[in-house]
């Protein structure tokens, strides 16, 4: 049977998503417009949705569906 990996994380899901979007825009401003920019920007703004999903998932007023 296979062993999982198991890493323990340091750092919040919040602040490696933050410096991921982070690095993501920073590269991409470095670059001429075309896919690999395109391509950054967009994981930027995936994990900044994944940042609010996460947030909204955590917040008090959450509630189960009904």
């Amino acid at each position: 049977m296979l062993k999982r990996r198991r890493i323990k994380q340091t750092r919040t899901l919040h602040e490696r998503l933050a410096d991921e979007a982070a690095r993501c825009r920073e590269e991409a401003r470095a670059l001429a417009p075309g896919r690999r920019r395109e391509m950054l920007l967009r994981r930027a703004r995936q994990d900044e949705m994944a940042m609010q999903i996460e947030a909204w998932l955590h917040s008090p007023g959450l509630r189960a569906p009904t």
